[in-house]
């Protein structure tokens, strides 16, 4: 069975800082590559070695903070093509958002070298995009109508879940996986608010724990709150005093399972 590999190119939430660019991630899976939100941090895809591999970009919503890097989708011809997938009415957003006067268009991107093919998917209705690789989604709690995705590859289980407050889909995504990739908009012993849910460490370590998961990883930390490294490593002992196998995300990281 072939590994997988989590990498971290953005782990901020809100803008881009000297401690980190807006969130983005991938998960490589044979010769599959899974993006996870289009942050800034997607520049930075640019100096991966893409080969012959396909590619699966998930939206979680569509504050900039998550998909202000598609403006860089020009950069990124080698991938040859990438298929998008996100919420119902997907197209319809990106549509305006992937066209002038903010960017190239689909027609463009394709002209330069890059096929882009958007996709929306409806909530708990499971979907296979790939060899071996099947995707679950459901509606999160956050400010504007937000998903959450449960990633099956091969035997193994990967639940995607940012922005949101703690809620119920998050602990069925999260159910036995053996990664949950969340985020950390709160500082330690911060509460959420209503009117714009986010989670503190201990709020995404007790989800992690009832869900039983076999390992936490905390990502999209609030720029003006989590100014430094040395705040990110309290929030992972803040975490970990919750549930142990705990790691804060920093740009650049991997992680294999």
């Amino acid at each position: 069975m072939d590994k997988i590999k989590v990498k971290f190119f953005g782990t901020n939430g809100w803008y881009t800082t000297e401690t980190g660019h807006t969130v983005c991630a991938t998960i490589s899976f044979g010769k599959s590559t899974i993006i996870l939100d289009a942050g800034e941090g997607l520049t930075r895809l640019e100096k991966e070695k893409n080969g012959k591999r396909k590619f699966f970009l998930f939206l979680s919503h569509f504050h900039l903070d998550h998909v202000f890097g598609l403006h860089v989708l020009p950069k990124l011809t080698k991938m040859k093509k990438i298929k998008i997938f996100g919420q119902p009415g997907t197209k319809k957003i990106l549509a305006q958002l992937l066209n002038h006067p903010f960017t190239a268009s689909p027609k463009e991107l394709e002209e330069i070298g890059l096929e882009v093919d958007i996709h929306e998917i409806s909530p708990w209705k499971k979907k296979k995009i790939g060899e071996n690789i099947e995707v679950i989604a459901a509606p999160l709690v956050h400010a504007d109508p937000c998903f959450g995705f449960r990633f099956e590859l091969g035997s193994k289980k990967i639940a995607y879940c940012t922005d949101t407050g703690s809620c119920k889909n998050i602990y069925l995504l999260a159910k036995n996986a053996d990664m949950l990739i969340t985020e950390c908009g709160l500082l330690p012993g911060q509460k959420t608010s209503s009117d714009w849910p986010h989670m503190s460490p201990e709020a995404a370590a007790k989800i992690a724990k009832k869900a039983k998961c076999k390992m936490l990883c905390l990502t999209h930390f609030i720029a003006h709150l989590y100014k430094t490294k040395e705040t990110r490593e309290e929030a992972q002992r803040a975490a970990q005093k919750i549930f142990q196998p705990t790691v804060a995300a920093h740009d650049g990281m991997e992680l294999e399972i």
